[in-house]
């Protein structure tokens, strides 16, 4: 969600006491005016749903529909579910609302226009898609909405925020549209900084967040057309405490996904599942450290679902925002950084990449589709001639890329002087329901906008691709088996991972306890019990690793997942193939040798700053040898490496 350019950060002033340090930018070179752009042609609700099926899934770095043909999402925010009170004053008075919009905590513009003519309105900007946001406080909100609320949709009287929603939903899906659900708040509070909805478990336990998106799963899951869990918006920084990736403690954004994104998927297979990166790290002064993270992280820590095909990672980009600012224009939280439209068009297409777009890289570890869920700019009557040359600039960026996005708002009020009260919502209502859009004249995005929404790109057949995904024991059990969940503890008292039903073990790292897995040319699995493997009744075909201990598969099986007591190999878990498997292979060691963090461009580096082994795409790993000696402590330190054929 974006806020206000004048907003300031909540940063306790003990803690931002330093004089802010000037950094010189160039500006940007005026722009050259964009060739007109026609508008889209509007689709009607029967011509979007026969475009495509759902469910969605993933095949590399594209999102496809049930036929396996490209879906690009070309979406918008429809606003106003989350909240809209700014945390101050009556909160009853639309003044102390965003841009003077009171939602009354349901999608904006149910109380001016029929929700017919908003399904049309959005059709003619050629969207095929809606992020829809909203509030935990949302589903468990027992208060109907004022009958004003829903005035120009009167058989909405009555209803709760949650029934709103509901209705939203269905207008949308039996329109055509694509719902990807965004948990955006805890509360209702609009927006950002300090407001109480920092993270997932702001103002709530990280099972309530669960249990909550659990619930939105099994709510909807009747209705193919809702497509996406987009699990939380802009996570940052507290008053004390950042996010992190992976540390495993309450603030572990990766470890949080993580869990709400396969428990998502027990309760509904067919839904993607969105995750954004870390939006703000850091104290943003001078003398302290701050950042926007986004998806740097994901090179070397990426994420794995029970079901490989459902990940989609999403970020946010706005003109006034940059790589270290927070897009505050003034007090305590602003600072000199660079922002996004300071940046030279070369310059913002390499940022664009090293912290959101790279994820698409094909082959890799962390590959999956990228989709910028939010961006956006001040339109009608803006004067910003560097938003204006950012717009541009960044939405070449998603033409060229070939990027799914989702522009941010939607909806808006316009007020009694027919002037837009928010002027980046694409299109906006006055009281009598009076439409003024991107596309009525007047505002100077419409060819920036057409040109992104009717760019060519990939369309049709996306062929079924291979996966590489990491396994993370380093703070607990990585259980991404759907077979062994529902199964009992098959390693007790230790840290265990398992990989997707659909791939097998094809590496471990020396120290942490990182897996990799791929499906390449994975065997099928026969029907017979997997297998927990703790000793060496099984090396019969020689010794592979003489003097060192070793846990080995029994033949015609092959390593699914294993399990660790702290850096000590405790085991292998098989799982017995359907048809017969090589028995002759090679030793790989990986106890010793050059810097381990070079040579892994291959899949990616999956276990940053550690020695690591990895059999061959065609190989899989039939067993692990480790030893006690030296201090060694168990650690793996060679893989039995087997040819599949």
């Amino acid at each position: 969600m974006r806020t206000v350019r004048s907003a300031t950060r909540g940063i306790p002033a003990l803690l931002a006491t330093a004089a802010l340090l000037g950094v010189a930018v160039p500006g940007p070179a005026a722009a050259a005016p964009a060739a007109a752009t026609s508008a889209p042609v509007a689709l009607t609700g029967a011509q979007l749903s026969a475009s495509w099926t759902g469910p969605l899934s993933t095949r590399g770095r594209y999102v496809v529909d049930a036929h396996g043909d490209r879906f690009k999402l070309k979406s918008g925010n429809w606003a106003g579910a989350q909240g809209t009170y700014q945390g101050s004053g009556d909160i009853g008075d639309v003044n102390n609302h965003q841009a003077h919009q009171k939602s009354n905590n349901i999608p904006l513009g149910l109380d001016r226009t029929p929700i017919a003519q908003i399904m049309a309105d959005f059709h003619a900007l050629g969207i095929n898609s809606v992020r829809l946001p909203f509030a935990n406080a949302m589903i468990h909100d027992p208060a109907a909405v004022p009958d004003s609320a829903v005035a120009a949709n009167p058989e909405l009287t009555g209803r709760t925020p949650l029934e709103v929603f509901d209705a939203v939903v269905a207008a949308l899906t039996a329109d055509g549209f694509a719902v990807i659900l965004n948990n955006h708040t805890t509360t209702y509070r609009f927006c950002c900084g300090l407001d109480g909805n920092e993270r997932w478990n702001s103002g709530q336990s990280t099972q309530q967040w669960v249990d909550d998106w659990v619930f939105m799963a099994k709510r909807y899951r009747d209705d193919k057309r809702v497509v996406g869990a987009d699990l939380r918006n802009e996570v940052r920084r507290d008053t004390w405490n950042d996010p992190n990736w992976g540390w495993g403690d309450d603030h572990d954004t990766y470890t949080a996904y993580e869990q709400a994104g396969n428990a998502i998927l027990q309760a509904d297979p067919d839904l993607l599942i969105v995750m954004e990166g870390i939006n703000w790290q850091g104290i943003p002064a001078p003398l302290f450290s701050h950042e926007r993270p986004n998806l740097k992280r994901v090179a070397t820590l990426s994420h794995t679902l029970i079901d490989s095909n459902k990940l989609v990672y999403s970020v946010h980009f706005y003109g006034y925002t940059g790589p270290s600012n927070t897009g505050a224009g003034s007090g305590w939280g602003a600072t000199d950084d660079p922002r996004y439209e300071d940046f030279t068009p070369e310059k913002l297409a390499e940022v664009v990449k090293e912290e959101g777009t790279f994820v698409t890289e094909e082959g890799k570890h962390y590959t999956a589709p990228v989709w910028v869920s939010e961006f956006g700019a001040a339109g009608r009557d803006s004067t910003d001639a560097k938003e204006k040359a950012w717009f541009r600039n960044f939405t070449d960026i998603l033409v060229k890329s070939d990027t799914d996005f989702a522009v941010w708002p939607l909806v808006g009020w316009t007020d009694a002087a027919g002037k837009p009260q928010d002027n980046w919502a694409m299109l906006t209502y006055d009281a009598a329901g009076r439409r003024l859009g991107i596309e009525d004249g007047g505002d100077w995005r419409a060819t920036d906008w057409n040109k992104l929404v009717t760019a060519p790109g990939r369309s049709g057949a996306v062929a079924p691709v291979d996966h590489w995904n990491i396994v993370d024991i380093d703070h607990g059990d990585w259980n991404l088996s759907r077979t062994m969940l529902a199964k009992a503890d098959w390693s007790p008292g230790d840290h265990k991972g398992n990989c997707p039903d659909t791939e097998r073990l094809i590496g471990l790292s020396r120290s942490y306890g990182r897996g990799l897995c791929t499906d390449v040319a994975e065997p099928r699995k026969a029907a017979g019990a997997w297998e927990k493997v703790d000793g060496e009744k099984y090396v019969r075909q020689g010794d592979w690793a003489s003097g060192y201990n070793k846990v080995q598969c029994p033949v015609n099986s092959f390593a699914v997942g294993y399990s660790m007591n702290g850096p000590a190999m405790v085991s292998l878990l098989c799982a017995p193939s359907a048809t017969p498997l090589p028995t002759n292979g090679r030793t790989l060691w990986f106890d010793r040798g050059n810097n381990p963090d070079t040579g892994w461009s291959v899949h990616g580096n999956w276990a940053e700053d550690d020695y690591k082994g990895m059999c061959a795409d065609n190989e899989y790993v039939a067993g692990v040898a480790m030893t006690w000696a030296w201090a060694q402590r168990g650690r793996p330190d060679a893989l039995l490496c087997r040819p599949l054929t």
